[in-house]
């Protein structure tokens, strides 16, 4: 899952830092259940989160993306009330016609990110 929060600032550098000491927060704060290395080794069990996917030059894929894969689905915006339901993978992995049905019922849930910006703060 990847989580999105929309941020000003003049360099990408700084988002990558900030990105990375929330994480490392995190780990740190709950070191049972979250990790921040990169070590294959150092994740079973846990939630690893990967800060160095805020970088300019790295290929995360962009919402309403197909994902390469024998049967595609979409990297799809959730809502938060559908995380914390999610009980299973299956629950939040969505098709083309899945996204299409959503976005009727329920509108782009990324669209607010591009007017919702808050300046990064270090």
């Amino acid at each position: 899952m990847q989580i999105y929060a929309a941020v000003r600032t003049r360099t990408a550098e700084r988002t990558s830092a900030y990105a990375k000491a929330v994480a490392l927060r995190f780990a740190a704060e709950t070191p049972g259940l979250i990790t921040a290395k990169m070590t294959k080794s150092l994740r079973p069990g846990k939630v690893f989160i990967d800060w160095s996917q805020n970088n300019p030059s790295k290929t995360t894929v962009a919402p309403y993306s197909l994902r390469g894969r024998d049967h595609p689905t979409v990297s799809t915006p959730v809502t938060w009330d559908e995380v914390r339901a999610c009980t299973q993978p299956a629950d939040l992995t969505f098709t083309s016609d899945h996204v299409i049905d959503r976005v009727t019922e329920f509108g782009d849930l990324f669209a607010t990110l591009t007017t919702t910006r808050t300046p990064l703060l270090t």
